[in-house]
């Protein structure tokens, strides 16, 4: 049931109050000058609310973009990983000081869109424009909120990042050390003054783990009895076995026997014992004496998976390796394994058509 009310101001004008009561909802009311748009509005708001939509739109203008993030950073975030929990709190914090005014009903894909192109060519905290990638990071990380939003809260009808494209990211970097490069840089972490680098750089060749999940390792996620370490906070929020074997194991066995008793890391700090040590200058240093360039310690992990590949490993048991959830970030490494997929295929024809 609808009806409009017809009133008289102080001031003298008419104005028209349309008020509308359904079976089940709130009674909804809004006034306006005109009787033909309080009549608009009747049969607009009516079958918004029939259809479900209503509600949610009220919902969206009651919350803005700050709230959102600040109940995210509050109730979502805590139980992520903390490489995860910073990482999404810088990235939500930036949509907040640049739109955090706006209510959700106002955020539009037109409004994300100048906020994507901002982000690609602002200065990100590193000094450097941000790479398409990270953009693609930043966006993930408000998309994910609205999702949220939507699904959970109901604050929101739709997500308006659906309607956004993402930059393009370039392909995938594959840089890894030829037999020598990597001789000579394996010597010039042993001979570093940092007696640390070398296991550490060995560990993160034999088992791909990320830097974070390197560096952040506590004795009791190792067990050198069943040769095996447990990665409890990874990227992708899933616990990782990790498995030891040769030289990586001896060292880690050698490790365990002079490891410091007033702290839980592996590889502490020479000056804060519950901080992973700092091995960015050593790392640095053994580069320049192998003279080995264009090379960083994520590309550490580059080469486990480049030898995995080279080594007839599948992109399947890479990804499992690695901690991938899908096979997409593996494929970089398709081509090195050309020698296993061409023995495989002649395996497959000799079998078919022998010797015709």
């Amino acid at each position: 049931m609808a009806r409009i009310k017809e009133r008289t101001s102080k001031d003298g004008s008419i104005r028209y109050t349309a008020e509308i009561r359904l079976k089940g909802f709130p009674t909804q009311s809004a006034t306006f000058k005109r009787k033909t748009d309080a009549k608009r509005w009747i049969q607009d708001t009516e079958s918004a609310i029939r259809e479900g939509r209503h509600f949610k739109t009220v919902e969206a203008k009651k919350h803005t973009l700050a709230e959102l993030v600040d109940r995210c950073i509050n109730d979502v975030l805590p139980i992520k990983s903390a490489t995860l929990k910073r990482d999404q709190t810088t990235q939500l914090s930036w949509f907040k000081d640049e739109i955090g005014a706006f209510t959700l009903a106002d955020i539009n894909p037109a409004v994300i869109t100048q906020c994507r192109d901002k982000l690609l060519t602002e200065i990100g905290q590193r000094g450097k424009v941000r790479t398409p990638a990270s953009v693609v990071r930043y966006m993930a990380a408000l998309s994910h909120a609205f999702t949220i939003a939507v699904n959970e809260w109901q604050w929101l009808e739709d997500s308006p990042m659906r309607k956004v494209k993402k930059p393009k990211e370039p392909r995938g970097r594959v840089r890894f050390l030829e037999d020598d490069d990597r001789a000579r840089l394996l010597q010039a972490c042993k001979e570093s003054s940092n007696e640390l680098l070398y296991i550490c750089v060995i560990l993160a060749l034999s088992t791909g783990m990320r830097q974070g999940e390197l560096m952040n390792l506590k004795w009791s996620d190792v067990n050198l009895k069943d040769r095996y370490i447990i990665l409890h906070e990874t990227k992708n929020e899933e616990r990782r076995r990790v498995p030891l074997t040769g030289h990586a194991l001896e060292l880690l066995q050698e490790h365990a026997k002079v490891k410091r008793l007033d702290t839980s890391l592996l590889f502490p700090g020479k000056t804060h014992k519950d901080k992973p040590i700092d091995l960015r200058k050593p790392f640095e240093t053994a580069l320049k004496r192998a003279e080995i360039t264009d090379f960083r310690w994520h590309d550490l992990r580059h080469c486990t998976a480049s030898y995995l590949a080279m080594n007839g490993a599948s992109s399947a048991e890479i990804a499992e390796i690695l901690g991938h959830k899908t096979l997409q970030m593996v494929k970089r490494y398709a081509h090195l394994s050309d020698g296993h997929v061409s023995s495989v295929i002649e395996s497959m024809n000799a079998k078919i058509f022998g010797g015709a």
